[in-house]
């Protein structure tokens, strides 16, 4: 079973490199408009009724991952086939590295209008409120916290737990996407998709960190630093896992990240991380190159990982 998940997940982490995500009928989207139907059905203000949706469609994912893998026990080619499906559904590498790059060729053509159009791919940031720069800190910070959410959690999840892991964190992590806000309407009702995320990323959050540190040098960043500016700036970051990573990529990359961030539903004041000089295009291309080799490493990590684990 080990040695079948391990190339399960090999297979499903080369599926993203080589097609990405599904141009139509993704998985993840039919999840989220089952989700989106529930939360008008059950929405309340309050977090048992947050608590309770967010279980029910954990729960759900994690059941009919159960049951595909049931279906593939015994065949090691049927358990391998599975797992690579799943793995393919889960992860969003490719599609990260492809959005992170269009981003580079906006900001590096001085295209305002073109990256403020294409920010949203990246992340819930107000863009009407963002100059070049903002939006060049903004990309940066997306591709760290997402190379941990949607390239390294998934993996990891996948060695440890297989499909039911892969599936139930694609559907804790999007449910966070969802409705994890601190915004009016969810910061009761979301609370519970929101700490979920947190307890799902807590392990994945700093071994993409780790990854970080080590990957570095293979993009001209600096090994050093990404753990100093890990070791020292991570805590101070409003959450437990995206500030392990985004503050090691500001290190690896030499540059400054955080600062006064802008969101729809209003302004955070985030913690300075890393030391160096004001991100710009050039350095959102290395931050995609450097998510690309973590991808890579982290895929071989967790398939070892898993050829051990029963």
């Amino acid at each position: 079973m080990g040695a079948a998940r391990a190339v399960g997940l090999l297979l499903g982490a080369a599926a993203d490199a080589a097609f990405g995500d599904p141009r139509q009928h993704h998985p993840v989207a039919a999840f989220g408009w089952v989700a989106a139907t529930a939360e008008r059905a059950c929405y309340a203000e309050h977090r048992l009724a947050g608590l309770i949706y967010t279980g029910t469609l954990v729960a759900a994912a994690a059941a009919l991952g159960g049951l595909l893998e049931q279906a593939g026990r015994g065949r090691a080619t049927g358990q391998a086939a599975v797992t690579a499906l799943a793995t393919w559904i889960a992860l969003g590498g490719a599609s990260l590295a492809e959005e992170g790059a269009a981003m580079a060729r906006a900001l590096d053509a001085g295209d305002l209008e073109g990256a403020r159009a294409r920010l949203p791919h990246l992340c819930g940031r107000d863009p009407d409120k963002l100059d070049l720069t903002g939006m060049a800190r903004a990309s940066v910070e997306s591709i760290a916290e997402n190379t941990s959410d949607a390239v390294v959690a998934p993996l990891v999840w996948g060695a440890v737990a297989g499909v039911p892991g892969l599936l139930a964190y694609r559907a804790i992590n999007t449910l966070d996407a969802m409705v994890g806000y601190r915004s009016a309407r969810y910061r009761r009702f979301g609370w519970a998709a929101a700490r979920l995320d947190d307890v799902a990323n807590l392990v994945p959050s700093r071994a993409a960190a780790v990854l970080t540190t080590l990957c570095a040098p293979l993009v001209g960043g600096s090994a050093r630093e990404a753990w100093l500016a890990w070791r020292r700036d991570a805590a101070a970051h409003p959450s437990p896992n995206a500030g392990q990573v985004e503050a090691a990529f500001a290190g690896a990359l030499e540059i400054r990240l955080g600062g006064r961030t802008v969101y729809p539903h209003g302004t955070e004041q985030r913690p300075v991380l890393g030391h160096g000089r004001t991100p710009d295009a050039g350095d959102l291309t290395r931050g995609v190159e450097l998510s690309r080799v973590i991808g890579l490493a982290a895929a071989a990590l967790c398939a070892a990982l898993a050829a051990v684990t029963r």
